[in-house]
């Protein structure tokens, strides 16, 4: 079975001067018309009426015909069309429940990236090249993109640091469904370990923001002592703190590839725990490390890895209580605190907490298989319980 995979390749970008000018013009009139768009369709909300992306589009044809807002024909308008499309999608969210309302963007903390179709730019023979630009784009090609295919959309960027990244999403087919292994794992994510498997084996927590903990916080002392406004010694404090930020973002990502690649290709079935990480959070002396171990990116980089190669990832509920719960015997402990590491039942089995859990896991998680129970079990069961939650339905004769 093949399956039809689209696939951004991320590169590096080092543009002229006259092209980074050029980019943050763009940057700006993207956020620009975001910002109008929104405006106007939140008024319209105020009215009870709803504006659809034709009329922002008729809007943005008006706009660009006034004195004040000209500049905006000065970029390429596929960027601006683009930046209307998104925000419909933004509503489209919002409408059924998927989000919360759209967010107007800001100067200072907004993305900036400005998306290309293919009526904006030109690739030949491994050469960019966007509109309103004469010269091709200096892309840093750490990788072939995939024999025989072209991009479909070009999306250009600027991180926090400053670094330049241009994103081409195209067809992989490359990604096949791997052949089946018959392998099943249980998988508890923890911050001692940063994974602990149901075959015993523990992976350690990398604490990627603690290696640079010290130089970060003499980093941001530094941009605290600087005047604020947009001196260029408070820029130059912004841009260091930024730097070792993105240096810590690269290492966990990077980690959790290798990690989210090597399970998904030695085991069909991956079960893990339906964590709620935006409430952990909120416990203030935890929250730093359970940042730092990145238990969201970890699942979905799990989830879209298993959809491209074949594989199955089961999301237990999460009040089911696999550490308090005996893999041997069954028995149920009414507490079991933080730290407690390793404890004894009265079967006589000693278990390692972590290891335990995943044990349960894997359990539970066969037997939502069974139950028919999906991705994320307490959205899909139509009356809210987990699969591990249901009993089975009694029977008339």
């Amino acid at each position: 079975m093949s399956t039809h995979v689209k696939r951004a390749y991320r590169y590096r970008l080092c543009p002229t001067d006259v092209q980074a000018a050029e980019l943050s013009r763009t940057f700006g009139c993207v956020r620009k018309v975001y910002i109008l768009a929104l405006a106007a369709r939140t008024q319209a909300w105020a009215r009870q009426e709803r504006v659809t992306y034709h009329q922002t589009s008729a809007m943005l044809t008006a706009w660009k015909k006034t004195g004040e807002l000209a500049y905006l024909n000065e970029v390429s308008s596929v960027p601006l069309q683009q930046a209307l499309r998104h925000l419909q999608t933004a509503f489209t969210h919002f409408f059924g429940k998927r989000a919360k309302y759209p967010r107007f963007k800001s100067r200072k903390t907004s993305r900036r990236s400005a998306e290309y179709t293919t009526s904006a730019f030109r690739f030949r023979d491994g050469k960019l090249t966007l509109a309103k630009m004469t010269e091709p784009l200096a892309v840093v090609w750490s990788r072939p993109l995939p024999e025989g295919t072209k991009p479909s959309t070009v999306t250009v960027s600027q991180d926090s640091a400053g670094r330049w990244f241009v994103s081409l999403l195209c067809d992989d087919p490359g990604v096949k469904p791997l052949p089946a292994t018959g392998q099943a794992v249980g998988v508890d994510v923890g911050l001692d370990h940063l994974l602990t498997l149901s075959t015993g084996e523990k992976i350690t927590n990398p604490r990627h923001e603690r290696r640079d903990r010290a130089a970060l916080a003499k980093a941001q002392r530094n941009l605290a002592r600087k005047a604020r406004g947009e001196g260029a010694n408070r820029r130059k404090a912004r841009l260091k703190a930024a730097k070792i930020h993105a240096r810590i973002a690269d290492r966990r990502r990077d980690s959790l590839h290798k990690i989210t690649t090597r399970l998904v290709r030695e085991n069909q079935t991956i079960v893990i725990e339906d964590l709620t990480v935006r409430n952990m959070v909120k416990n203030h002396r935890l929250a730093r490390a359970i940042s730092d171990a990145a238990w969201s990116e970890f699942r979905s980089m799990l989830e879209y890895k298993a959809a491209w190669y074949g594989r199955k990832v089961i999301a237990v509920d999460r009040w089911f209580p696999s550490s308090r719960l005996c893999s041997a015997c069954g028995t149920l402990r009414d507490m079991m605190p933080l730290n407690v590491r390793t404890w004894t039942c009265d079967c006589g089995m000693t278990h390692d907490r972590n290891v335990n859990a995943a044990h349960n896991l894997l359990a539970a998680g066969l037997a939502v298989t069974v139950c028919g129970a999906g991705v994320r079990p307490q959205r899909s069961i139509p009356d809210g319980q987990s699969a591990t939650k249901q009993k089975p339905s009694r029977r008339e004769p």
